[in-house]
Formats: C-alpha cells, sequence, structure tokens
C-alpha cells in the first residue's frame, strides 16, 4: 500500500501527522511547570513556560488544520522519519521555555538537556541540580517521562509491525505486517497507522500513568518529600534517572520499592499480562526476565565478592551488617543499570567504603549495552538479543557432539536460534562499530581514550548517569565541548532509535514510488 488515508470514523485528533500531535502534547505539558513555578512565587520562572504553551499551541492547530486531511504516502517511511524528527526537533520546541527561564544557559545547552531528556538519557549539563529551580527540574522529568512513553508506544505500534525494535529477534517479517504469537501485539490488517497508535496509547497510558502516581504515593506515604518524590517516581518509570538532585537518596525499603518497579523495564509483559492467578508463573517464563533474573543474580554476587576480598585486607569482612548492606547495593545498582536507569544505591557507597576499592565502571558499562527489555523504555542492546545469541551458542555446542541432531522447541525456538541470532549478532555488531565511531569522534574533540568511550556507552545505551558513576572525579557534560556536545546528541537519537531503523531509512525500497 504506498498511501492510506485515514477511515472516517477515527478521531479527528489522531487524523493529524503523529510529529503535529506530539508539538500539541509537548505544548499542553508546559503548564505543569508553569502552575508549579507560580505555586512557589517563582513567577519568572513559569511566564517562559506559559507563553510557550500558548504559543505552540496555538502552532500546533495552525499546522494541524493545514494537514487534516492530507493521506500519507510510504507510511513505514512517514512514521520512522516522524520518529527521527520527533526526537531531533521536538527538542528545539521543549528546549525553548527552559532557555528563557535560565537565561544563563546558551540554547545549545538547552537543546542538549531536552534532547537527553526526551530520550531518556538523563545526561545533564547541570553540575549542581541543587541551585535549580524545583520547576526546571520538573519539566526535565516530564519531558523524559513522556519520551518513555513514546518509545513504548513507538516500539509496539511502529517499529513492531516493521520487524524492529528487537521484535525481528523472535520472527521474520510477514507480508502483511502482522505480529505473531509471542510478540504480545495483535495487529489488523485495515487498521491505518494512526488508529493503531491511538488504540495502544489508550490501552497503555492508564497504566504508565498509574504505575508512576502508585510510585508517588508510595514514597510520599513512607515520608519523603513530595517533590523528590514525584521526579524519583517519573525517572523510574521513564528509566531515564534524571533527579532533582545528584543522588537518589533512600531508604532501603524505598529503594526496594523502586526495584520492583524497575522491573517494568526487563520485559513488556509485565503490563501485557493480564493480572490474574497466572500472572507470576507467565512472567517467570519470559525469556527477558529469566535472563535479568540471571544478571541480578550472578554479576552482585561477583561484585559482592570482590568487595569481599577487599574487606579481608582491610581486615573488614567480618562486619556482617555491611556486608548484607553491600550485597543489597550491588543488587539494586546492577538492576539500575541493566534497565538503563543509571540509580545508585546508597549502599554501593557502603559497599566502597567496606572494601576500600573504586568504582568497577567496566561493569556498570557491561550492563547498561546489554540494557533491558524490548518494547520497554530501557534502552541497550536489549535482552532478546542476548537471549537468542545464548540459546544460538547452547545449539552450537549441542551440534558439535551430536552433530546430526535436530533441535527441539518448535517454531518459534527456531526462530529464535536461527534467523534470530542472526540478526542479534548483526545488530551487536553495528552496535559495537558505532561505539567505536562514536569514541574517536569524541576523541577528536580532545577527550580522553577512557572518557571517550564511557560517553559514547553512556549515550548509545541511553545511561547518562554511567558517565557521572565510572568516570569519578573526571570530566562531566557541563565540561564537554560544543562540538562533543554535538557528537552526543546525535549518539542520544541513533542509540535511541536503534541502528537497524536508521539503516531501514537508507533502503532504496523505502523511498522508492
Amino acid at each position: 500500500m504506498r498511501a492510506q488515508t485515514l477511515h472516517k470514523d477515527t478521531p479527528w485528533p489522531l487524523r493529524l501527522p503523529l510529529f503535529v500531535q506530539l508539538m500539541a502534547i509537548g505544548a499542553a505539558a508546559m503548564l505543569a511547570p508553569a502552575i508549579h513555578a507560580y505555586s512557589l512565587d517563582l513567577h519568572r520562572v513559569g511566564q517562559p513556560f506559559v507563553y510557550g504553551a500558548v504559543l505552540f499551541g496555538v502552532l500546533s492547530v495552525l499546522i494541524g488544520l493545514a494537514t487534516l486531511h492530507r493521506s500519507v504516502r510510504r507510511v513505514a517511511r512517514s512514521q520512522l522519519l516522524t520518529l527521527v524528527a520527533a526526537f531531533l526537533l521536538l527538542p528545539v520546541m521543549l528546549a525553548v521555555p527552559l532557555h528563557e527561564a535560565r537565561p544563563s544557559m546558551s540554547f545549545f545547552n538547552a537543546y542538549f538537556e531536552m534532547v537527553s531528556s526526551l530520550t531518556t538519557t538523563g545526561a545533564s549539563i547541570f553540575d549542581t541540580p541543587r541551585i535549580i529551580p524545583d520547576p526546571l527540574h520538573l519539566w526535565r522529568g516530564i519531558v523524559a517521562w513522556m519520551g518513555g512513553f513514546l518509545m513504548i508506544l513507538a516500539a509496539i505500534a511502529i517499529l513492531a509491525p516493521m520487524t524492529l525494535g528487537g521484535f525481528e529477534v523472535m520472527r521474520p517479517g510477514g507480508r502483511d505486517g502482522a505480529a505473531r504469537p509471542g510478540s504480545g501485539v495483535h495487529l489488523t490488517r485495515s487498521e491505518d497507522a494512526n488508529a493503531r497508535i491511538g488504540r495502544f496509547a489508550l490501552k497503555f497510558i492508564p497504566l504508565y500513568v498509574g504505575a508512576t502516581a502508585v510510585l508517588w504515593l508510595i514514597q510520599v506515604v513512607a515520608g519523603a518529600p513530595g517533590f523528590p518524590a514525584l521526579m524519583v517516581a517519573l525517572a523510574t518509570l521513564s528509566t531515564s534517572g534524571i533527579l532533582a538532585s545528584t543522588e537518589l537518596g533512600l531508604s532501603l525499603p524505598l529503594e526496594m520499592v523502586i526495584f520492583v518497579f524497575l522491573a517494568l523495564a526487563v520485559t513488556r509483559q509485565t503490563l501485557a499480562l493480564p493480572f490474574n492467578k497466572d500472572y507470576l508463573p507467565a512472567l517467570g517464563d519470559d525469556r527477558e526476565m529469566r535472563m535479568a533474573t540471571v544478571f541480578v543474580i550472578v554479576v552482585p554476587l561477583f561484585l559482592w565478592l570482590r568487595h569481599f576480598v577487599g574487606a579481608f585486607e582491610v581486615n573488614e569482612e567480618e562486619n556482617i551488617l555491611a556486608a548484607l548492606r553491600a550485597l543489597w547495593g550491588s543488587v539494586f545498582t546492577v538492576l539500575s543499570f541493566l534497565t538503563t536507569s543509571g540509580f545508585v544505591s546508597a549502599d554501593w557507597e557502603t559497599a566502597r567504603a567496606w572494601s576500600g576499592l573504586p568504582t568497577p565502571g567496566l561493569v556498570l558499562a557491561g550492563l547498561a549495552i546489554m540494557g533491558g527489555g524490548v518494547a520497554t523504555t530501557a534502552g541497550g542492546v536489549k535482552l532478546l538479543r542476548f537471549y537468542a545469541l545464548y540459546k544460538h551458542g547452547i545449539r552450537e555446542m549441542e551440534r558439535l557432539v551430536h552433530p546430526n541432531s535436530i533441535g527441539a522447541g518448535g517454531r518459534l525456538g527456531r526462530e529464535v536460534r536461527r534467523e534470530g541470532a542472526f540478526i542479534a549478532w548483526i545488530f551487536f555488531m553495528l552496535f559495537a562499530i558505532t561505539v567505536a565511531a562514536i569514541t574517536v569522534l569524541l576523541a577528536a574533540t580532545g577527550l580522553a581514550f577512557e572518557e571517550a568511550v564511557i560517553f559514547a556507552i553512556s549515550a548509545l545505551s541511553t545511561t547518562g548517569p554511567l558517565a557521572s558513576v565510572a568516570i569519578e572525579g573526571g570530566t562531566t557534560y557541563a565540561d564537554l565541548t560544543s562540538s562533543a556536545k554535538a557528537v552526543l546528541i546525535a549518539a542520544m537519537v541513533l542509540g535511541r532509535m536503534e541502528t537497524l531503523a536508521i539503516i531501514a531509512l537508507f533502503n532504496p525500497e523505502f523511498w522508492r514510488g
């Protein structure tokens, strides 16, 4: 189908181009920090957001009226281009009130901040966030929260029908574009793209908003201040790691609560499965959940043993309480970086003080590269691709012993081992090549090699806090030159969109006709 005309029964807001819808949503969201600023008597901070909401709201209406009845040719191409434009052009609009509310910040830095927020990277140029007005932190958190939901929606309603975004691992693309069993996505051939996006948005908005509200209320009931609790809730659900301070600063029980909510970024099935008596067994059978469980058990034990050896050398091995807190700090921090959130447990510092060893930045970088689940807010290579490579490796070792054996597991298992593993390996190689290219470009701007590698991984895996954790006392985002920030902007968009989706835009068939 080369052109698509929207159905007459499609609600008129959904008849607008997706980019116009995103503009309108972004303009309406500016009212939230404006209201918060006026409640704190920060009128100078709130005015740019009010003016921005009015200006860009009117602009969205005018563009919407001009494009209301426009038919779309090459729908797949249009949707991918819309996503790229959303991450490159929409931050220009979102940066205007931030720049006006903080005149000392250049517009380019404000644009960098908004790209980082919208891609849920959380790479901030604010070295001292405590001196930044709370409404500006709220704006960063809201933009990241909306960016996280945009990626969930884009993965399910846009990338899944094109077998991109990790869904290509489970099955080869069908000619009709319909998802097969196991993908968690159900599509109809007669449904137009905007109606499909609207249908999935109505399905997941209550779950996404509800989970955020529940996490916020739990923290408030436990005694946490309201605004920091809201920032933690927004940062957890979006896996952006954007906070109003440099540290998470929560008690052990609240860290355990956040640990549970971080599981939403491990697999899409946490929200897709029906909540009944079969929920936990079905979640336990999920491939991504199993992979994450292995990492959350094995890696913290490795880190804890490393700290234990260090504690033995300084005669602290008998401090049982410090040992248990060190183990919990490793478990929480491992899941946080695996989901590309970048939170650091308060007991992570306890583990360092207990053992006297520095932060294992390379381990955290590796976890960020692995990433979370497909069709979640997490970035990275994704656990499903690593599962495909793992199953393929197991099968190849079986064939070394029994060359003529036939693999079990049915059609889905064979696809994961063969076609899925092949595509996963291609994606992993593309990711590694991209890391190398971004590292070279950052090194050309004057960064040391180790710092360039960490910044490249932070941007491509959308784990901005990794740079401050892995590079202690080194270069920060605020210290980077404009050219280095420009490279990171491209890397963040590329990491959020994924390499395969960008390569699809260079396919001649995509532009033919």
